[in-house]
C-alpha cells in the first residue's frame, strides 16, 4: 500500500460526515474546459425599482401575487448592491467562469432607444471585475424576464416585432460589452418557456386557456401561443446570430448560441408504442429549437401532428435560421418515463399534441397534463442527452449551462447536492471520454436565488443565503467547499465534511 493510499484511508476515518468518492479530477478534463455556476438577473439582482431600471414582465407577474409563496424578486439576493463582493466569492471559490443574464429592463428601460448609464455601468462593472480576477464572463441575453412596456405594446414573443428590438438590444450588448465578453447566450430555456408562460401559463406573461392552465388564467391559447413565441424567438436568436457575424465577431471573436430546457426520456416500457412516444419526447422537446437551426426546419412529426398551428418559415427564414450557432447550451436535471397515450378527441395543448405521459418511475401512475414532482437524481440521463445531442445533431459544442439540485432545507451540510454535483460531472466526463463535444459544466446556482416557480421556498445556491435578513448574508455550503477543493486541488477524490461550527464560520454579511 502507498502512503498516498494509507493517507486517504487515515482521511476518510475522520470524515465527521458523509464521504462522496469519485475517480475523476480536474486534470481528467480538457485544461479549455470550464467549470462555473450561474445566476439570472431578476433572481439575482433586486433593485427592481433603482437607478432607471423598468418594470419587467416577471415584476407584473409577483406583484399580481401568482407565486406560490406570494413572493417577489423585489430584492432576491441583493445583487445590485453586492456584486463585488460575490465575484470576490467566485474568485475565491476557484471558479473558472460565471453565467449571469442581463435585465433589458434595467439597461433599455423602454425596451428600445435610449441606453440607461447606471444599468450600462452595473454590468461593466461586473464584467470588469470578472476580468481583473481572470474568470471567463458567459452572458445571456433573455432569461424570461422581458420589458413590461413591450409586453403591453405588442404581445412580447407573440408578435414579430420584437425581433427588431431584441436585436437592437443585443447590439448595445455588442458594442459595450463584447470586448470582454466572448460567450453569449441568447435566450434562456424557449422550449419549457414557452409551455410555461403561453400553455400552463405559470411563468410570465401567464398566459392559457382551459383546460390546460395550472393557474387560472384570463387570456392566451394554450393550442397555438406557445408556437407563435418559439417561431418568434427562433427567428429573433438567428437575426440577432447575424448581426454579431456580420458586425462583432471578426473583431471580438466571440460565439453565440441557444440554450435549451433537457430532460431524457425513458420509455415506460418496451412496447412500440412507449418507444415511439419517447420519440415524440424528445422532438418536441430537443427538435422543436435545435432541428431548425441545424436544418432550417421543424421536425416532421411536429408538423405531421401541429398542423396548420404550427407557423412554417420562408425560403429566407429557414435560410436564415438554419447554422445560426456556435454552440448550444443545455439545462439538465431530470429524467422521465414516458408512456403513449391516446389524444383524447379535442384536446390539443402541447402535452396533448405528444400524446405522452410522463411518470417519475415504472410504477407512478399517469402524470396526466403535466411533469411529475419529486422525480429522483439520474446522472446516467444527461450522459444519454449529450449521446443524443451528439449523433442526432452532428456533435456540436456543447454546454452544460445548468445542472444541480433544490432542496427546502436550509442547511449548510449539504452532502446530498454534493453527491449531486459530483455524479452529475463524472457523467458529463463520461460523454467527454466517448466523443462528445462538452466545453464546459456550469451549476446552478452560485447561491441561493429567487427561484422562478418555488420563489424564496427551495435552495440551490453553493453558498446559502438568509433571506430573513436585509442584509442578505452569504455563507458557504459543503458544496462550495467540495466545488473548490475539486478545482483548487485537482480534484481530491475525498470529501471531508466539515463540522457545523467550521461551516458556519464562513459567512460574508
Amino acid at each position: 500500500m502507498g502512503v498516498t493510499a494509507f493517507f486517504y484511508i487515515l482521511l476518510s476515518l475522520w470524515v465527521q460526515d458523509a464521504a462522496a468518492i469519485i475517480d475523476f479530477t480536474r486534470c481528467d478534463f480538457a485544461q479549455d474546459f470550464v467549470f462555473g455556476a450561474g445566476t439570472s438577473a431578476y433572481q439575482y439582482e433586486g433593485a427592481v425599482a433603482e437607478d432607471g431600471r423598468s418594470p419587467s414582465d416577471w415584476d407584473t407577474f409577483t406583484h399580481s401575487g401568482k407565486m406560490p409563496d406570494k413572493s417577489t424578486g423585489d430584492i432576491a439576493a441583493d445583487g445590485y448592491h453586492k456584486y463585488k463582493e460575490d465575484i470576490k466569492l467566485i474568485y475565491e471559490t476557484g471558479l473558472e467562469a460565471y453565467r449571469f443574464s442581463i435585465s433589458w429592463s434595467r439597461l433599455i428601460p423602454n425596451g428600445r432607444g435610449a441606453v440607461n448609464p447606471k444599468g450600462l455601468d452595473y454590468y461593466n462593472n461586473i464584467i470588469d471585475e470578472l476580468v481583473k480576477r481572470g474568470i471567463q464572463t458567459h452572458i445571456t441575453l433573455h432569461h424570461i424576464d422581458l420589458p413590461q412596456i413591450l409586453e403591453d405594446e405588442y404581445g412580447g414573443w407573440l408578435s414579430p416585432r420584437i425581433i427588431e428590438d431584441f436585436t437592437a438590444y443585443a447590439d448595445v450588448c455588442f458594442r459595450e460589452f463584447g470586448d470582454r465578453v466572448k460567450y453569449w447566450t441568447t435566450v434562456n430555456e424557449p422550449n419549457i418557456g414557452a409551455i410555461a408562460s403561453y400553455s400552463i401559463g405559470h411563468l410570465p406573461p401567464g398566459r392559457c386557456s382551459d383546460p390546460f392552465g395550472i393557474t387560472k388564467c384570463t387570456v392566451g391559447n394554450s393550442s397555438t401561443e406557445p408556437y407563435i413565441a418559439v417561431h418568434t424567438t427562433l427567428l429573433a436568436h438567428a437575426s440577432v446570430f447575424k448581426l454579431y457575424r456580420e458586425k462583432y465577431k471578426a473583431e471580438q471573436k466571440g460565439v453565440i448560441g441557444i440554450n435549451i430546457y433537457s430532460y431524457w426520456s425513458y420509455p415506460f416500457t418496451n412496447s412500440t408504442v412507449d418507444l415511439e412516444a419517447t420519440q415524440r419526447s424528445k422532438d418536441f422537446m430537443f427538435g422543436w429549437i435545435l432541428e431548425p437551426l441545424v436544418s432550417g426546419d421543424y421536425p416532421e412529426v411536429m408538423k405531421n401532428i401541429v398542423g396548420s398551428r404550427l407557423p412554417s418559415f420562408t425560403m429566407v427564414q429557414s435560410g436564415l435560421v438554419k447554422d445560426s450557432f456556435d454552440f448550444f447550451g443545455i439545462n439538465h436535471y431530470y429524467s422521465f418515463y414516458v408512456s403513449d397515450r391516446p389524444m383524447e378527441t379535442g384536446v390539443r395543448d402541447f402535452y396533448g399534441d405528444m400524446s405522452i405521459s410522463y411518470r417519475a418511475s415504472r410504477t407512478d401512475p399517469p402524470a396526466g397534463q403535466g411533469v411529475p414532482t419529486n422525480v429522483p437524481s439520474d446522472p446516467d440521463g444527461l450522459h444519454l442527452v449529450l449521446e443524443y445531442l451528439k449523433e442526432t445533431y452532428g456533435n456540436p459544442p456543447l454546454y452544460v449551462h445548468e445542472n444541480g439540485m433544490g432542496s427546502p432545507k436550509d442547511s449548510l451540510n449539504d452532502t446530498y447536492r454534493v453527491d449531486c454535483l459530483s455524479s452529475y460531472m463524472g457523467s458529463t466526463l463520461d460523454a467527454i471520454r466517448n466523443g462528445v463535444n462538452v466545453r464546459g459544466y456550469f451549476t446552478w446556482a452560485f447561491m441561493d436565488l429567487f427561484e422562478l416557480r418555488a420563489g424564496y421556498q427551495s435552495k440551490y445556491g453553493l453558498y446559502r443565503v438568509d433571506f430573513d435578513d436585509m442584509r442578505r448574508p452569504r455563507q458557504a455550503r459543503l458544496s462550495a467547499r467540495w466545488y473548490s477543493g475539486f478545482l483548487k486541488k485537482n480534484g481530491s477524490s475525498l470529501l471531508i465534511s466539515r463540522t457545523q461550527e467550521d461551516l458556519t464560520r464562513n459567512t460574508v454579511s
